[in-house]
Formats: C-alpha cells, structure tokens, sequence
C-alpha cells in the first residue's frame, strides 16, 4: 500500500502518479502540518472573537465584500455559499479527476494559510482514503475566484449533500457517509470559502492531461519509426549532429529516440539510395515532436507549483497579515493548457500527414493504394484517412485558447477571468483525439510493415509490431476499422 504524504510543499506529478496506480493508496497529514492547520485555525478564531473586518470571515462574498456578518450567522454564511454555488452543469469530471482535485485542495489547505478546522482536513481526507467521489459538472466554472461552481459540489458533499461515486455506483452522499459512520461536517467560519477558492479542478485536469500526453508523445516515436520503415526513408535527417548543432534538448532527444527505435532495420535507407531527402512529416520528426516534447517542461514547471500552491483568499499569516489577493486566479494554468493544446494537436497534424503518405500511392512507393487488397473492389485504409483528417480538424478548432478570453462577473467586481477550466477540458479532449490518430497511423502502419516484410523491422519496432499485433489483424479486407482504432486507442491509453 502506497502512502501520500501530504505537507503542503512537496507534491509532484509523479507522487500522484504512484497513487492512482494503487487502488489502496491512501493520503496521510504530516504531524508539521497539522500544527499549521491549528495555527492558521487560531488567528481565524480570533478575528471573530475581536469583531475585525475580514473578507469572507465577517463578510459577504464578490460584490457583498463590504456586507458586515454578525458573528452568530457566520457558519449560515459558509453553508448558504457553498449551497449557492453548486450550479455545475453537464457531464461529471472522471472520478480519478476529482480525486486529484481533493488530494490537491487538502494539500493547499494543510500549507497553514486557510485558517480551516482540523476537522475539514480530516473529513476531506476521510473522503479521498475510502474513495468517496463527488459527482461534479464539468462545465460552469470561469477559472477565477477560483472553480467555484466546481469545487462547491465536492464542499457540498463534505456536509453530507449532493451525490457521490462510491464502489462504483453513484449515491446520495447522506447515505454513503450513514453506511460508513461519518458524520456530515458543519462549515464553521471561512471554512466554505476556504474550501472553493482555488484552481484545484483545473490543475488536476492538468494533470491527467499531462501524464496522458506525455505518455501519448513518447509512443508516436515508435509509432513513427513504423511509418518509417514503411515508407523505406532516411535515417541520415535524424544524425545527432544536425540536432546538436541547434541546441533544443527535446529536438536532440527525440532524434536519438528515432535512432534508436530504427538500429537494425532493413527497412530504412540513407540520402540517395532511394531518394534524397524525406518529406517535412518523416524528414522533420524531430523537430516538430520534440517541439511538442517542450511543451511538457513548461506544462509540467507550471501544474507543480500550482499543487503545492496557497490560492485560497484571504490568506492568513500571521494574527497582524491576513491579506486578501488574488491566488485563486487561474490564469498560469490556463495559459499552460493552451499551450499542451498547441503541443498535442501538432502531434495529431503530423501524424496524420504520415498516414495519407502511408495510404497515397503518388506518395507511398510500391505500396498499395490504400493498402487495399484488391483496389477498386476493396477501399482498404482510404477511409481511415478521413477520421484522422475529421479529428485534427476538430483540434484546431479546440486549440483556440481559451485563456485569452475573459467575460466580467459578480457585477463587474471580478473583472477579468482565466477559463482555466475550458482550456484543461479542452486539452484532454485534444489530447484524446491525438490519441486515436496515432491508433489509426499504428493500424494502418502495422500492415504497411507486414507488406514490405514483418522480418525486417528494426529489434525494437519488431517487438512492438508483435505485440500490437496480437490484438489487431492485418487489413486483408474490408471491415469495421471503428473497432480496430477502439482496440489501439484503448491499449495506448495512460489507464488507471
């Protein structure tokens, strides 16, 4: 069993990695932050006690900040917000997202800086160690003042409302909690506001979306080098000089990748022998995958210090600096996801023009057209082509960012918007698309190699030809190619 350890400053990709891979993984709070959560609790406590000022303690919310609260309707305040703003729509995020997007809240609220009970930590953490998963609309969060409509339908059930997933089936949270002994919990003073401001469903999105397509890049470069030998191309245009010479790491990378997947082909040819040079989607791999391998190092900088980011508002530091701001703004993670858009659309793009070389007999060699095995009565891959074409058009339709849109809220007082939320939605969508583009170059590929000798790949690709033929056939006729990409699109996938 994989134990999460939860301080508030050390959480990485790769931890939540290791516990979505175990399904017995549970989350435990460090006795250091503990002794935070008391501390920041106190000061909270005390501001009450003194009648202070302070956003979201003793005030209204947005547009009623200058609304004094009466201490005796503080807790009627955190439960009419967290009620209010439950007006999520559409269909539910994964449960392994909001799983991620509790783990990331508790480990922002264990920083010491949200002035919440020992008690909220502990039931939230209660939820994530016996998988009690909130059901929560994807849609109606602006990504700033933080995902409220999101993050209310996790708060909400916390207090014993709403709807939960739980051992696979959804369920009146009031009833889960009954079975297990939990009792519902009662938002004292902040606690509400505490528990929605922050960019906890964006990032955890990002992060699903990060491991997906980092998974997804590195298998386009086996994929490729399929293509590759398929197409009887050049192995000259991937010499680590030509790469070093420009100095991008990730260029340099996939091009020794590339060499290393093609070592010991009889497939693969050098400048001259058949041609001179390589078209931009073979030639060009390098540059254009390791472009989108970029993409990763700035995505995965921004998504790490965002889980181990204070976005709650007020943030307390001390009894004389409780400070309201603006963390909960979801703008560095909206601009990451546009760009993890860019990186994995291009993927998509250039995986594609590999399969209309694949599948074009003016572009293939001595191929058949459409590797159909009797041209003219059979249309073998031709259609293929076209899914490919309809899902990369749809990216580039997606990739819009969204981060450079905004719309005013709360009568004007919240301004200026991320829509952090849409781009995450839309970078995992674009990231599945990407997905099953490269299931149809690796469907049509496989075949291409078996036609040009199955016995002459490269050690590495021939491995991987084995293997993903064992659950795919050959295109020796005519079929339904829906349940072919289904097959690889699933195998490819990053499943927990």
């Amino acid at each position: 069993m994989s134990i999460l350890k939860l301080t508030g400053e050390n959480l990485s990709i790769e931890s939540i990695k290791d516990f979505l891979g175990n399904s017995e993984s549970t989350v435990e709070i460090t006795d250091a932050a503990y002794e935070k959560l008391k501390a920041s609790r106190k000061i909270v406590e005390n501001i009450i006690e003194e009648g202070k000022t302070v956003y979201g303690i003793t005030t209204g919310f947005g547009l009623f900040c200058d609304v004094l609260i009466s201490t005796e309707k503080t807790i009627d305040l955190q439960a009419n917000l967290i009620r209010s703003h439950c007006c999520g729509i559409g269909k539910p995020f994964s449960e392994n997202a909001v799983l991620v997007m509790m783990i990331l809240r508790l480990n922002t609220l264990v920083k010491g800086h949200s002035g919440v009970t020992t008690e909220l930590a502990d039931q939230l953490k209660k939820y994530i160690n016996y998988k009690i998963i909130p059901k929560v609309p994807e849609q109606g969060s602006l990504g700033a003042s933080g995902d409220l409509a999101p993050l209310s339908h996790i708060a909400i059930t916390l207090m014993g409302e709403g709807e939960v997933y739980y051992e696979g089936e959804l369920k009146e949270t009031a009833e889960v909690l009954d079975a297990l002994g939990i009792e519902p919990l009662v938002l004292q003073a902040k606690e509400g506001l505490a528990l929605i401001n922050g960019t906890q469903p964006m990032t955890a999105q990002g992060v699903l979306n990060y491991i997906e397509a980092e998974s997804l890049m590195e298998a386009s470069l086996w994929i490729a080098s399929l293509t590759h030998q398929a197409l009887n191309s050049i192995t000259d245009a991937y010499n680590l000089n030509i790469h070093a010479s420009r100095g991008y790491e990730e260029q340099i990378y996939v091009a020794g990748k590339m060499l290393e997947y093609l070592e010991g082909s009889e497939l693969t040819t050098h400048q001259g022998e058949v041609r001179v040079q390589d078209a931009y989607s073979i030639r060009c791999i390098p540059q254009v995958h390791g472009a989108s391998f970029q993409t990763l190092v700035y995505v995965k900088d921004k998504l790490e210090i965002e889980m181990n980011a204070a976005n709650d508002n007020p943030l307390i530091f001390s009894e004389e600096e409780v400070f309201s701001g603006g963390n909960f703004h979801g703008q560095p993670i909206a601009i990451a996801m546009d760009l993890l858009k860019i990186g994995a659309a291009e993927i998509a793009n250039i995986s594609e023009r590999r399969i209309e070389r694949l599948v074009n007999p003016a572009l293939n060699g001595d191929l058949p057209a459409f590797l159909s095995p009797e041209e003219g009565l059979q249309s073998g891959a031709m259609i293929l082509q076209y899914a490919a074409a309809s899902l990369v058009s749809e990216n580039k339709t997606l990739a819009h960012p969204a981060s450079v849109d905004s719309i005013p809220s709360s009568a004007n007082q919240e301004d200026h918007v991320s829509m952090g939320t849409i781009g995450a939605r839309h970078a995992r969508d674009i990231i599945g698309n990407m997905r099953n583009v490269l299931a149809v170059e690796l469907l049509i590929a496989l075949t291409a190699v078996e036609l040009k000798g199955k016995e002459k790949l490269s050690p590495k690709t021939r491995e991987k030809f084995e293997e993903y033929r064992e659950i795919v056939d050959f295109i020796g006729h005519d079929r339904n190619f829906s349940d072919d990409i289904k097959i690889l699109s699933s195998k490819l996938e990053r499943v927990y």
